[in-house]
């Protein structure tokens, strides 16, 4: 009887055993080919979107706009896109100046990504316990706004990473900063340079001094929470020191720029006289 007993709790334990390897193995296979599947949907980025065609091609409606009209959506307000674009030549120098010296200083330099920003957004990242990314350069925000969505996500941030590879290779810096600034949002349901220099100061790009182009370059971050009203002191003290690294750099003349915005402002500019010497 013992015997039988014994026989009969070793079968049911074998089941057991039997019945969790073979859910075991199913868990494993459902890992992998889910694994498998991420990769091959990522690896779809190696091909798609085509990035070619934005050489000669100007983009319509982002990826990012769409994302902004449904979040309006489900908040109910009724806003709209506001967009016009430009060529570069139609935009103030001191503006693309000011963006790369307060989003991208090594833009020029690099090929798509910044690894020293990178490692400091980390270390950042590390320091306050969260996962927030960061140390994105011009190109990696084109390629968000262009193709991908705000979600900060390792899956995202690879799609992005992808990309922006993808879209050094194929376009010069020059296309890639026009894209950029014509596609970036400048506050709520405002994109691009041109609309956003009519909204904030009232007038084109082109006429941008480059104080006003320090404070747009300012609020790139962040558009929908920084002011350009003169309320926030964040704003203005930090477009003081992006118009400072311009003046050592020699993209601004600071004399010649109070000249410009003289005579933008209808005033007479100041007569420097010669004075004999005695």
């Amino acid at each position: 009887m013992e015997n039988k007993t014994a026989y009969s709790e070793l079968n049911a334990l074998m089941k057991r055993n039997k019945k969790k390897g073979i859910i075991g193995r199913l868990i494993k296979a459902v890992f992998v080919l889910g694994f498998l599947a991420a990769i091959g949907f990522v690896g779809l980025y190696f091909f798609y979107p085509d990035v070619a065609k934005l050489k000669k091609q100007n983009p319509g409606k982002t990826s990012f706009m769409e994302y902004r009209e449904q979040e309006w959506k489900q908040k109910g307000k009724k806003i709209k896109i506001q967009r016009k674009w430009v060529s570069l030549k139609e935009i103030s120098p001191y503006l693309f100046k000011a963006v790369i010296i307060a989003e991208d200083d090594k833009f020029w330099s690099h090929h798509g990504f910044d690894l020293d920003a990178i490692q400091n957004a980390l270390e950042k990242n590390v320091e306050k316990g969260k996962f927030k990314f960061g140390g994105s350069t011009i190109s990696q925000q084109l390629t968000k706004n262009l193709y991908l969505t705000p979600d900060k996500n390792p899956i995202r941030k690879l799609k992005e990473a992808i990309i922006t590879w993808r879209i050094e290779r194929t376009l010069s810096k020059r296309r890639i900063l026009e894209l950029y600034l014509n596609v970036v949002e400048w506050g709520e349901g405002i994109f691009g340079a041109e609309v956003a220099s009519l909204r904030y100061f009232g007038k084109p790009a082109a006429l941008l001094t480059a104080q006003e182009a320090a404070k747009l370059a300012v609020i790139l971050p962040n558009p929908r929470k920084y002011k350009l009203d003169g309320s926030s002191r964040y704003v203005e003290k930090r477009a003081q020191i992006i118009y400072d690294i311009m003046v050592r750099r020699g993209i601004v003349v600071p004399e010649y720029d109070e000249v410009v915005e003289q005579k933008e402002n209808g005033e007479s500019p100041p007569i420097i006289e010669n004075n004999p010497a005695h």
